[in-house]
């Protein structure tokens, strides 16, 4: 029964607001606040006992086809859970201070619910229909919150450039899970298994496979943001900042990671032995790299920390293509927390300062707002892993020990990235919170609420401590099997962690420190490495050119010019010819009557 309830409770509530509460704003966010509530004490409680998955609802049966309603119950999906629910949770609670004067506030709980029960859909399905269904819904869920002030122009086309890009992504995605059927001859992750383990993976070719896990590897593309599909992620900043944390942080972008991790414990590892595996390693690192390029050269507070979730995603994914999805998985873990924390403390900086977004005209918010400055220091002491007290420092270790075990390349391609990690991330730091203020909003700046700083608390608790074995284990956290400090080269990773760190703090503090506008100037990087333009202008304007003229060829002469015009002349011309018989002649009727009876008798005697 609980984890039936874990997983339609969100649903119960979205359909409850939807139906009944629309104008009452303060029922509709409690009603969402107690059903996360609920789902994290549901979650807690599976994880700390025993409970099997319940036996699954047959759905659709043809044949030999059999597809059911299923829920996975084991330490990935409970442990993945308690980040879903417990993010959920904190950013729920900082939403009700965040949101409260405004208009929609009840459709944005709404649609908060709606996203929870598709996020633990995917996380709970036990098949690859449930999964599809679930990740769709996401996309519609993340549309609904990305778009939340529709009435933006750029929050509007923001929204629908997520939910296009995702599309061709999940296309792509479609195409794998046929083909892994087609393969294995299962679409329940339980099913295929057993067929790895029955030894099917000798019975395929290594071109079939490696194309299968590159389709599927299509819709991790478009959730988790990775190159060339990552643009939808930077603009999707535009939706509320509590958004941001949940959605584009924590959860929905990480749901590819955690999917491709699932694939690599259904069919085993040794099933990404081939260019599948080195593709998506490749495009994790490369997607790591130019993200973290592009971060450094931002001055919007939320898009430094989106091309860092991005540069930091690509770790993830680059782990998984490397056969070590334990580390890329324990990295999901920890950042999760951090990076939730940085969000809404980016969210509580743009509240206190009137909705001012740009860096540049922050400065010197650590006296004015010590809680939010102090968590938001911790969150940056874990993305940056200041070593042995931060939880991304032990699980960065692991991306960069699969890296160096994997390939040498990749594994200087990740260290670099490091340094530009702690390069940009004390830039934003020091320009935010120290230094003189640089304008009004900033001068008239305060410390938020409880509502607010109470989830920074907790989260900060959890940026340092939830990478330690105790906390980790204590959550569910899907950990590597070997312990830290046993790796290949470990003593050379640590030293280039350290170096990394000591030098993008000494960079970023020498250049940043008391200065009023940015010293170094890449036009490159701060516009996105022209990928956005080249989308823009060549891309989108040509297909949706070409795109509206075959469009526009179909409405006007196959649709309205055959078959509606065509239709309507056809009836038009039978309706004139029927006129002309209802003339009222006596003579014309007498003559129509004799040749119906001369054919009637034609037809009957012949």
């Amino acid at each position: 029964m609980l984890p039936w309830l874990l997983l339609f409770l969100p649903l119960i509530a979205a359909a409850a607001n939807q139906l009944f509460l629309k104008r009452n704003a303060y029922v509709a966010s409690t009603v969402s606040v107690i059903s996360v509530a609920v789902t994290f004490g549901i979650s807690v409680m599976l994880l700390l006992s025993n409970v099997q998955a319940p036996e699954p609802i047959k759905w659709i049966s043809v044949g030999s086809f059999h597809v059911e309603v299923g829920i996975t119950l084991d330490q990935l999906s409970k442990g993945m859970m308690i980040v879903v629910t417990g993010i959920g949770l904190l950013v729920h609670i900082f939403s009700l201070a965040y949101m409260a004067d405004d208009s929609a506030k009840a459709r944005f709980f709404t649609c908060l619910s709606l996203f929870m029960f598709s996020m633990t859909g995917i996380v709970l399905a036990s098949n690859f229909i449930m999964t599809f269904m679930f990740w769709e819904l996401v996309g519609l869920s993340s549309y609904l919150l990305i778009g939340h002030w529709y009435q933006k122009e750029s929050a509007a086309d923001a929204a629908k450039k997520a939910f296009i890009v995702n599309r061709v992504g999940d296309f792509g995605f479609m195409i794998g899970i046929l083909m892994l059927w087609g393969i294995t001859g299962h679409l329940g992750f339980v099913g295929m298994k057993e067929w790895a383990a029955g030894g099917g993976l000798a019975t395929v070719s290594t071109g079939v496979l490696g194309a299968a896990l590159l389709c599927v590897f299509c819709g991790a593309m478009g959730k988790s943001a990775q190159m060339p599909l990552h643009v939808w992620l930077p603009d999707a900043m535009e939706g509320p900042t509590p958004v941001s944390a949940l959605i584009h942080a924590a959860t929905m972008v990480a749901a590819g990671v955690y999917m491709l991790f699932r694939v690599q414990l259904s069919i085993g590892a040794e099933a990404f032995n081939n260019f599948s595996g080195d593709t998506i390693a490749w495009i994790g690192g490369i997607t790591s790299l130019c993200a973290a390029l592009m971060a450094t050269q931002q001055n919007d507070i939320k898009k430094i920390l989106a091309y860092s979730t991005l540069s930091q995603l690509g770790y993830m994914v680059m782990a998984v293509g490397l056969m070590v999805g334990e580390a890329g998985m324990f990295h999901l873990f920890t950042h999760a927390w951090f990076k939730a924390l940085l969000f809404l403390g980016s969210g509580a900086i743009i509240y206190a300062c009137h909705h001012e977004q740009d860096i540049w005209k922050m400065g010197g918010l650590l006296k004015k707002m010590p809680i939010t400055g102090f968590t938001f220091l911790i969150g940056t002491a874990a993305l940056i892993a200041v070593p042995f007290v931060t939880s991304g420092f032990w699980s960065k270790e692991e991306i960069l020990a699969a890296a160096y075990g994997g390939n040498k390349w990749l594994f200087g391609i990740a260290v670099f990235v490091a340094f530009l990690t702690t390069f940009y991330m004390t830039r934003a730091f020091v320009v935010t919170f120290l230094g003189k203020t640089r304008s009004d909003n900033a001068s008239h700046a305060h410390e938020v609420g409880p509502l607010m700083f109470v989830p920074l608390l907790l989260l900060a608790g959890l940026a340092l401590g939830a990478g330690s074995e105790l906390v980790s284990n204590a959550l569910g956290a899907y950990r590597p099997i070997h312990e830290h400090g046993h790796a290949e080269g470990h003593g050379l990773i640590l030293g280039a962690s350290i170096g990394t760190l000591i030098l993008g703090l000494l960079a970023g503090f020498t250049l940043y420190n008391g200065k009023d506008k940015d010293p170094v100037s890449i036009p490159f990087f701060r516009d996105r490495l022209k990928i956005d333009a080249f989308y823009d202008n060549v891309v989108v304007r040509y297909f949706q050119d070409a795109f509206a003229a075959i469009v526009h060829f179909f409405d006007e002469f196959l649709i309205n010019g055959l078959i509606v015009g065509g239709t309507s002349r056809l009836a038009e011309s039978f309706g004139g010819l029927f006129r002309r018989v209802q003339s009222g002649n006596l003579q014309g009727y007498a003559f129509a009557f004799g040749i119906g009876v001369i054919l009637v008798i034609y037809f009957t005697a012949f």
